[in-house]
């Protein structure tokens, strides 16, 4: 239920579409019962050749229940649609909000396959709560409630059965099945989600996958997981149409059992001969308003675990942009670890260890290491995408953990391992920071970073995907120099050039940033030289730190590091 409450939250939001439709549809069930009730009578008295006025009263009876139930249900399906499709766009922006206030630190305990599985199959299953959980239930009583008061007015038995009835089809026959399937219930989710995974993965690295002849395996698994889901739907189904079946045979032996004891009661004067066929009638009527309870445990069910599925709880994300903080005004002059330690959720190992450490603006810092040792953790840590465990993060003396993420990103500059470049134009991609910089300042900057061979125009594939590992470090870096921002962060941002090159390059950016604050977290040791203070790292902890001719002259880590670069090198 505390999965559902959010869906409920949401659902309230249109509460009067909901109402009106609850309303109508119990008018439009109750005129059908009407109707047949009617009809009956009608029938019955006709036969008994009754004065004209009650004929007179029986049609224009059967014509307002007919016009009624006609208008009724036309309305019930326009209020009940129109609040379906707007708390399905409620549901669609309330689970877009979770996923982007916990990126980018979400992806790394969710596979992104999975997350498109949620957003289209999850958040499309969530449309028919309505009108398949909520409404149905809520008309079928109402309903119910009525037709029984009426039945009890001339028979005691039938208004008993009718009761009876409700309580089967309504409550026991659909708990006995939600009982009997509730061990198979989620797998179909489940399978879905694996097998959206799946397939993204096929398709993204089909390309891996060929050159090593492997797409005859990983299509095999796709569609072993495609039958299994394909089976489990059939199974569903099947189960779905046997709760059906009992429901309407149950309502069929209420309805019987009705017609045998309302027949005894004619034949001993305790009930009029012309309202036989109006019990038989309102019988049949109204267990069509029972029927849709057969699906109801499946729908709620299915409808559960969608929403439990799309409540992304605190452990799925990492990072705290969801908590809006107060936003940093001032330019960006410190930045302060204080004994930050922080482990990966479900590891037992620290990433980062008792990590102290002081990022001046006007100060270069690179920070190296070994792969594995907490340099890009550090980083992460440093970004807010993910919360130290123990100890501070202070930005211009101010907790991170109270800062307005936005506002702190605003003032970094980026190039981190990963890249994104979208499908367009390279005047496009460098237009993401929102500097409004004219064409001729991004050529400039093209050409300072050795681009000179691309233009704005040039159109960039999906991912880059026509461009060199070189050519996309260097094009995330003009899109950190067009923001120039407070704080430069760079995370390998050359490692994919050559000497010559990276020289070129790394020059030009250390001359642009000059007054900002820059950690360079690099496995190259190149031009090192230049940087005002260099961290250590190993196993998440910083084991030396000093000025370049510093290290080197203790013969330590670095000078150890250094050594292997050289031989690597020669």
């Amino acid at each position: 239920m505390r999965d559902i409450k959010p869906v409920l939250k949401l659902m309230l939001l249109e509460k009067k579409e909901v109402l009106l439709a609850a309303l109508l549809g119990f008018l439009a069930a109750g005129a059908s019962v009407g109707l047949l009730a009617s009809s009956g009578f009608l029938i019955s008295s006709a036969a008994l050749q009754p004065p004209l006025y009650t004929l007179t009263a029986s049609i224009v009876l059967v014509r307002f229940f007919g016009l009624l139930r006609a208008g009724s249900r036309y309305g019930e399906r326009y209020f009940s649609h129109k609040a379906t499709f707007t708390i399905l766009s409620h549901i669609r922006t309330h689970y877009f909000d979770q996923v982007v206030a916990r990126i980018p630190g979400l992806f790394r305990s969710k596979r992104s396959g999975d997350l498109l599985s949620r957003i289209t199959g999850d958040v499309e299953n969530l449309q028919f709560f309505f009108l398949r959980v909520v409404y149905p239930p809520v008309v079928m009583v109402l309903v119910f409630l009525a037709t029984i008061f009426f039945a009890s007015l001339y028979s005691f038995y039938a208004a008993v059965l009718l009761f009876t009835g409700f309580i089967l089809t309504g409550g026991v026959i659909p708990a006995w099945f939600a009982w009997k399937t509730r061990q198979k219930a989620g797998r179909v989710r489940e399978t879905r989600g694996a097998l959206s995974t799946e397939v993204t993965e096929f398709m993204t690295g089909y390309r891996e996958l060929k050159i090593h002849g492997q797409t005859k395996v990983k299509s095999e698994d796709v569609q072993s997981l495609a039958k299994a889901y394909t089976s489990l739907q059939q199974d569903e189904q099947h189960q779905l149409a046997g709760s059906e079946s009992v429901n309407i045979f149950a309502g069929l032996m209420i309805t019987w059992l009705i017609a045998f004891l309302a027949a005894l009661e004619v034949q001993n004067g305790s009930l009029d001969g012309v309202w036989l066929a109006a019990m038989i009638l309102v019988s049949l009527s109204v267990f069509e308003s029972a029927n849709p309870m057969a699906s109801f445990p499946k729908n709620y069910e299915s409808g559960r675990q969608s929403a439990e599925r799309l409540s992304l709880s605190e452990g799925d994300a990492t990072d705290q942009n969801g908590q809006q903080g107060q936003a940093l005004s001032d330019a960006i002059d410190t930045i302060a670890f204080k004994d930050v330690s922080f482990s990966h959720e479900g590891s037992e190992r620290f990433a980062l260890s008792e990590v102290s450490a002081l990022f001046k603006r006007g100060q270069r810092t690179a920070i190296v290491g070994a792969s594995g040792s907490g340099k890009t953790t550090l980083m992460e840590v440093l970004l807010g995408i993910h919360m130290a465990d123990r100890g501070d993060v202070l930005v211009n003396g101010q907790r991170l953990g109270d800062l307005d993420l936005d506002s702190c990103w605003s003032q970094f500059s980026f190039s981190l391992q990963d890249n994104h470049f979208f499908y367009g134009s390279i005047r496009e991609n460098l237009e993401v920071p929102g500097t409004g910089a004219a064409d001729q300042e991004m050529t400039d900057i093209l050409e300072r970073l050795s681009l000179s061979h691309l233009t704005l125009d040039d159109q960039l594939e999906e991912g880059a995907g026509n461009l060199s590992g070189g050519e996309r470090q260097r094009l995330a870096l003009a899109r950190a120099w067009l923001r120039n921002g407070a704080v430069w962060l760079l995370d390998e941002p050359l490692s994919a050039l050559d000497a010559n090159t990276y020289d070129k390059v790394i020059k030009e950016v250390f001359d642009v940033s000059a007054k900002s604050m820059m950690i360079l977290i690099t496995h190259q040791l190149r031009g090192l030289e230049q940087m005002d203070q260099i961290l250590v790292m190993d196993q998440g902890r910083i084991v030396e730190r000093g000025s370049y001719h510093d290290l080197m002259a203790q013969k330590g880590w670095f000078y150890a590091l250094h050594e292997v670069d050289k031989q690597m090198i020669g």
